[in-house]
């Protein structure tokens, strides 16, 4: 007697695709999931020599839930408490369902910005949907925060400034970190004093479609806007749709944000392009100074930065670190960490007389004409920490393969992240206040490569 070779039903079924979110993962009828947006598994070193000059090792965060982190210190570093570095809280994104902190593209990523920053740089593992939906992922930074924010760890209890802590992230860790940072507002137990918030091309959407979203053809890009739409019922296993504040910002949790200062970066061709800038935008808004005079330039002072690359799409930073744009985009989020530190503002009664200023500036003028290296000279700031390109590696662009309800052909989709404008050769940084009759913000850079940036400050 012959045993029964035809498969069961359930056996048939397994291989029936149920949800497919392509280029990300396919989820199967049979309970398999397949997470096709990934890179290989890279090991922690301490061994900075080959590591470009970052020791790397893992820690764990919380056991019972798997939440880990590895940590990313530059080897010029010292134990000296005059030399603390910035902290970066790193969330990566993978729309919430795919990617890690242990992959080979976030930990190429993440050890580029600590050398460059000069940062101790945290990058977070947290849970993924489908097997832990939302908020899982926010939960876990949360509790990512609060253990970075108490400096247990033997690293950062020895390098790491508590006054300059930041919480950045890309995509999904875009909205994972504002989500984070509105959490930490909220909070009445928490003693976290976020210093900056860095949003990459933040992940946001909403039910109603905005005009460049209509606009966009979604053959042609990385993030279409079906599969976005999509994305989140599913993430938050169909308990939230595309309202939910935390994909759609409300205006009130954006003014409780309690850090000091906010960069966000879009990319020209990304679906999400007009999420961020007008997440940006209603930032300036929300902390505009009371009282303040459009008219007067000297109340002018904000503290939102919108970093635009132009002619790149979703996520090309990553994909492709070696381009012009990645390079002056990662310059720009180094410049926002190193930014120095304002100095205290003193009560009257602790600044010095007119007589006595005029006092210290004769005997510094006495001074230099005994002894011209006399140090008796007044201070008027620190610079910042100078930017190091330390780009010596190349990453060749993921590739997808595969049929798609969405992209016509995911490759092609795929193939053009990172494609700039050639004919752009110069880089205009904009003031984006409200407009002001006859008023015209300029700078310029010299440009190598193709696409180009725009840097719009609100400062």
């Amino acid at each position: 007697m012959h045993a029964n070779k035809n498969p069961s039903p359930a056996e048939n079924m397994k291989d029936v695709v149920a949800v497919d979110l392509s280029p990300f993962l396919r989820e199967y009828k049979g309970g398999r999931v397949d997470r096709l947006l990934r890179s290989t598994f890279v090991p922690a070193s301490e061994d900075a020599g080959a590591n470009r000059g970052v020791t790397t090792r893992d820690a764990v965060i919380d056991a019972a839930t798997g939440v880990s982190a590895r940590l990313f210190l530059p080897s010029r570093t010292t134990t000296t408490s005059n030399n603390l570095l910035p902290v970066v809280m790193y969330i990566h994104g993978g729309s919430f369902c795919t990617e890690s902190a242990f992959c080979r593209t976030y930990h190429n990523y993440a050890r580029s910005l600590a050398a460059n920053a000069g940062a101790l740089v945290v990058s977070v593992e947290y849970r993924l949907a489908p097997e832990h939906p939302i908020p899982a992922p926010y939960d876990d930074a949360w509790a990512a925060l609060q253990w970075v924010a108490s400096f247990s760890d033997p690293w950062l209890a020895a390098h790491a400034d508590p006054a300059r802590l930041f919480v950045a992230g890309d995509s999904a860790g875009g909205n994972i970190v504002y989500n984070t940072a509105v959490r930490a507002a909220a909070s009445m137990t928490s003693v976290v004093d976020i210093q900056g918030l860095v949003i990459v091309q933040p992940y946001f959407w909403g039910t109603e479609r905005l005009p460049s979203e209509e606009l966009a053809e979604d053959a042609g890009a990385v993030l279409p806007a079906c599969l976005v739409d999509r994305a989140w019922p599913y993430v938050t296993a169909g308990q939230a749709c595309n309202d939910d504040p935390r994909i759609n910002p409300r205006d009130e949790d954006i003014a409780s944000l309690a850090c000091s200062r906010v960069l966000v970066a879009v990319a020209e061709k990304d679906m999400l392009r007009e999420r961020g800038s007008r997440l940006a935008a209603r930032l300036r808004d929300c902390r505009r100074p009371i009282g303040h005079d459009d008219d007067n330039d000297d109340d002018d002072n904000y503290d939102v930065t919108l970093v635009e690359s132009e002619g790149e799409d979703h996520g090309f930073h990553l994909y492709s670190p070696l381009r012009a744009t990645s390079k002056k985009l990662m310059e720009s989020i180094v410049r926002f960490i190193n930014q120095p530190l304002p100095l205290p503002v003193l009560p009257a009664a602790f600044l010095p007389e007119p007589h006595e200023l005029r006092l210290l500036i004769g005997t510094c003028e006495e001074g230099k004409k005994k002894n011209k290296k006399s140090s008796a000279r007044p201070i008027l700031g620190l610079p910042s920490r100078p930017y190091m390109d330390v780009f010596g590696y190349g990453m060749a662009m993921k590739r997808w393969t595969g049929p798609s309800s969405c992209l016509m052909h995911p490759t092609t989709a795929l193939g053009k992240v990172g494609q700039g404008n050639a004919s752009s050769k110069t880089r205009h940084g904009l003031c984006l206040g409200r407009a002001r009759p006859g008023q015209t913000y300029m700078g310029s850079f010299s440009a190598a490569g193709h696409g180009s940036s725009v840097i719009k400050n609100f400062f």
